[in-house]
């Protein structure tokens, strides 16, 4: 585990042990009301939406149910954004709905943006995103809005526009192998490892565990690699039994796990009680639960001196 121990990590740690720190949920859904009411309708002409809203443990939540989730659950903030549509138009539209949320709710919500990566108007929604307060992408479909992840020529328009913007860049990720289940795409952790490779300078937040490739930073040259990859836990409960946590540590990467909970599919309390319950001890549950996604946020304030 890549602990260095300055200053504020000490005050950090001290701050932990008395039970004084942030949760933050790195993968939250939002969808705009007008969107829940003719989803059907939007979904004839987008496949991956419909297939994944026929879904019989789908649901949808708006900002608000967003924020009631977070009081219930004791959770400080939470990372939106709404769904990657192969349309430009409906990503503009949601990262709109996103956009109005995040300013309606300062305190609690931190906004991404949906884009097409192969739309010529990445670069140009990227700026404007910024300039509404969004700070990251994602979550990005490479199955679903149709782009290859592992194409350097494709992927470079969006990437090189977030090296560019020090944005981080998250994308759906599936295993290879275990039960199906909607959504389960052909973007498993060769591919995603084949994108990393591309950006190395690149941010990058694989969710649901990056599809295994976490496992694989037990290589060297992987581990070299990734140095810039982040996993978010998304799904978690539905693919692994919560020894995952444990094995992070182990392989020792824990500082690059992030709490995400794919609300409204699974209560955020279901992974707050995981962790809880997978052998880490309080100052790894921490960071997991949030100072690891507080460290990438970038949401350091400066401590009161404790001497």
């Amino acid at each position: 585990m890549r602990y260095l121990f300055t200053a504020n990590i000490i005050i950090d740690i001290l701050i932990i042990k008395k039970g004084d720190f942030m949760k933050i949920d790195f993968h939250v859904h939002v969808t705009p009301p007008d969107i829940i009411k003719t989803w059907e309708k939007i979904g004839e002409k987008e496949p991956y939406f419909k297939l994944l809203s026929e879904s019989p443990v789908n649901k949808f939540a708006t900002a608000e149910e967003v924020v009631m989730e977070l009081e219930n659950s004791n959770v400080d903030k939470a990372v939106i954004f709404g769904f990657g549509f192969k349309d430009m138009g409906l990503c503009r539209y949601v990262n709109d709905y996103v956009a109005d949320a995040i300013k309606k709710f300062p305190d609690r919500l931190i906004g991404y943006m949906a884009l097409v990566p192969t739309s010529s108007e990445v670069e140009k929604e990227i700026d404007r995103c910024i300039n509404m307060g969004l700070t990251g992408v994602g979550e990005i479909f490479p199955y679903g809005q149709d782009f290859d992840i592992t194409d350097l020529k494709e992927m470079s328009p969006l990437c090189n526009s977030c090296i560019e913007r020090d944005l981080p860049v998250m994308v759906h990720t599936n295993e290879a192998v275990g039960h199906h289940y909607s959504g389960k795409t052909d973007t498993t952790a060769v591919k995603a490892s084949a994108f990393a490779y591309n950006f190395p300078d690149l941010k990058i937040i694989f969710a649901h565990w990056g599809g295994g490739l976490l496992f694989y930073e037990l290589m060297p040259e992987i581990r070299e690699q990734n140095k810039n990859v982040y996993y978010d836990t998304a799904a978690s409960p539905f693919l692994y039994d919560n020894r995952i946590y444990k094995v992070a540590k182990e392989i020792g990467i824990l500082d690059k796990v992030l709490f995400g909970s794919d609300y409204p599919l699974i209560p955020m309390t279901r992974y707050i009680e995981d962790v809880a319950k997978s052998g880490l001890n309080q100052i790894d549950q921490a960071l997991v639960n949030g100072e690891n996604a507080k460290a990438l946020l970038k949401l350091d304030t400066p401590h009161d001196p404790i001497w």
